[in-house]
């Protein structure tokens, strides 16, 4: 996505695990719009990334799915939170190796009905096939009823 995303001559940021900030390379992965997260203490980062976006300084943030490298039972619902509460579209981004396609599609604007929202996530995924589709999880939150 990060390639994508350079190649359309968008500059975002994208959340890392904290231990790839480490040196030495962790300078590069600032320089490349890497913000370290540390998985195992993850309070407040929604509300941290809300603030940022809140400043008033253009901010595209790349967030790869529960389920890209492994198999998993449901998305993690930040990305949601992050653009509910900033008042952020989510703009749909997929890699499909059926068709060796890589893009960005829709930009959905989050309404706040999760169920509804998520609906039209899974319409726009359910024809897309990742590089390992048995890692594939249905984009479902916790949240969802």
């Amino acid at each position: 996505m990060l390639a994508i995303c350079w190649d359309l001559g968008l500059s975002p940021k994208w959340l890392g695990k904290h231990t790839l900030f480490k040196p030495p390379f962790g300078w590069v992965m600032r320089a490349l719009g890497g913000l370290p997260v540390d998985r195992g203490n993850p309070a407040g980062l929604v509300d941290e990334i809300v603030v940022r976006a809140r400043t008033g300084r253009p901010l595209m943030l790349v967030i790869a799915p529960e389920g890209t490298r492994r198999g998993g039972g449901r998305w993690k619902s930040g990305f949601y939170r992050i653009a509910r509460d900033a008042d952020l579209p989510v703009v749909l981004g997929y890699v499909d190796s059926a068709t060796h396609t890589a893009g960005l599609g829709p930009s959905i604007t989050i309404s706040g009905d999760v169920t509804a929202d998520m609906d039209r996530i899974r319409d726009f995924y359910a024809d897309k096939h990742g590089i390992r589709p048995q890692n594939f999880a249905l984009p479902r939150l916790r949240e969802e009823s």
